[in-house]
């Protein structure tokens, strides 16, 4: 059982998941902070000065403790929905311009790796064989 866990892990495709997993973690970090911290303050002030992460509907009134810590309450924090909308539109965007750059890259190469068919004989050659077999 042991070597089959060290030939499991061992495998091309695990150690490249894996590779692919912690990529995509910090991938996910850079295009949390290019939304965040690039592109909806200006969102934001074109729309008149919202922060879309203060943008919420109040279920609950906050709470605040007698010693002035402040509890909050129940919301819907739809502004935080809308900057994750952003987030998986920007890196869905990406990974479809990185897929289809891949698939066309090995189309290309099966196109040139794949031998041309046998043409078979021509037209005229067909003509020609049946003449020469009524003649017989």
């Amino acid at each position: 059982m042991l070597k089959e866990f060290k030939d499991f892990i061992m495998k091309g495709n695990v150690l490249e998941l894996a590779v692919a997993v912690i990529i995509a973690g910090a991938f996910g970090a850079i295009v949390t902070s290019f939304t965040n911290d690039v592109l909806m303050p200006p969102i934001g002030q074109a729309l008149g000065g919202v922060d879309f992460t203060d943008l919420k509907i109040a279920l609950a009134a906050d709470e605040v403790a007698a010693d002035g810590t402040v509890t909050e309450g129940a919301a819907i924090r739809y502004g935080m929905f809308i900057q994750k909308v952003v987030d998986f539109l920007i890196i869905a965007f990406i990974l479809f311009m990185i897929v289809r750059t891949y698939n066309k890259a090995t189309a290309k190469q099966e196109v040139e790796a794949a031998p041309a068919p046998d043409p078979g004989p021509s037209e005229k050659d067909i003509l020609l064989q049946i003449r020469d077999l009524l003649k017989k």
